[in-house]
C-alpha cells in the first residue's frame, strides 16, 4: 500500500493511503484518508477487514493509533468500514460518525462488541476532531441512500466517497489523475452501474461547486486536483445514470 501527504500547513496534514499494486485480485482497491491536526487525527472510511494490517502499518508511519479520535464513514459498505471493530480495539475512545440511516447496519461490523455511533442527520453536520473539524456534506443516493462526503474548508479538499471512483488497472496505480480524458473510461462504467440517480448526482455537483475545492478525493481510484476538479464536475453533471442495460 502506498501513502502520500497531499496537503500540509502547519499542524494540519492530509495523508492519502491506497492504490496497492500488491493486493489480491479478489479485493477491490480502496483509498483511506487520514487528517492530522496537531496531536489529533480523523480517519475517513478506514477500509475493510482484509486490508486492516496494511492500513495500520501505513498510518503508524505518521501517527500513533491512539491519536485517532474520530472515524467517519461515508456509507455502510464493508469495503469502507468492516475493519471498524479492529480500530476500536486499538483506540476505544474514538467517536464513529455515519448517517443515521445505517446505525443498525454498521453495528453488524462489531464482531461481538457494541459499537456506539454518532448519527449524522440528513442535512449534514460539522464533525469535530481535536481542536479542528470537517463538514459532512449530503451526498444521498450517490450511491447509497444515506451517504455523505466530507469537506475540509481549510485545505479545500473534498473527500467524495464513491463519487468519482474509478477501477484502475495496476499500470495506472498513481494516487493522482494524470490524463483526465484517459481516466474517463475507468470511471464511466462504475458510475453508470453504481449510481442510481442522475438528479442526485447533479444536486451533488452543484453542492460541490459552491465549496470550490482544490482537490476531490474518491474512495476508489485516483485524486482530482487543479483543473481536473472542474473537468470532473463538468463530466459528472452531463452523465446519465440509473438505467442499467441502456
Amino acid at each position: 500500500m502506498r501513502s502520500e501527504t497531499i496537503y500540509e500547513n502547519g499542524p494540519r496534514r492530509w495523508i492519502a493511503m491506497g492504490r496497492d499494486p500488491n493486493k489480491p485480485d479478489s479485493i477491490i482497491d480502496t483509498n483511506e484518508f487520514l487528517i492530522l491536526d496537531g496531536d489529533s487525527g480523523i480517519l475517513l472510511d478506514p477500509g475493510g477487514v482484509k486490508i486492516f494490517p496494511k492500513v495500520l502499518a501505513e498510518l503508524t508511519r505518521y501517527v500513533a493509533p491512539e491519536s485517532i479520535c474520530t472515524i467517519a464513514l461515508s456509507h455502510q459498505d464493508p469495503d469502507i468500514g468492516s475493519s471498524l471493530a479492529l480500530w476500536l480495539d486499538l483506540c476505544p475512545n474514538t467517536e464513529v460518525y455515519c448517517s443515521w440511516l445505517w446505525s443498525g447496519f454498521i453495528t453488524h461490523f462489531g464482531m461481538g462488541k457494541e459499537i456506539e455511533l454518532q448519527a449524522i442527520p440528513d442535512e449534514g453536520m460539522v464533525i469535530p476532531f481535536g481542536r479542528s473539524s470537517i463538514q459532512a456534506i449530503p451526498a444521498h443516493y450517490c450511491h447509497a441512500s444515506g451517504n455523505f462526503s466530507s469537506y475540509d474548508s481549510e485545505a479545500k479538499i473534498l473527500f467524495s466517497g464513491d463519487i468519482g471512483s474509478a477501477l484502475l488497472p495496476d499500470a495506472q496505480a498513481g494516487l493522482v489523475v494524470k490524463d483526465f480524458q484517459q481516466h474517463i473510461r475507468f470511471m464511466e462504467g462504475f458510475h453508470k452501474r453504481w449510481m442510481p440517480s442522475t438528479s442526485a448526482l447533479r444536486d451533488w455537483v452543484q453542492r460541490a461547486r459552491t465549496l470550490r475545492p482544490d482537490m476531490i478525493c474518491p474512495q476508489h481510484g485516483a485524486i482530482f486536483q487543479g483543473e481536473d476538479v472542474t473537468r470532473f464536475l463538468d463530466w459528472l453533471e452531463s452523465l446519465e445514470v440509473g438505467a442499467w442495460g441502456k
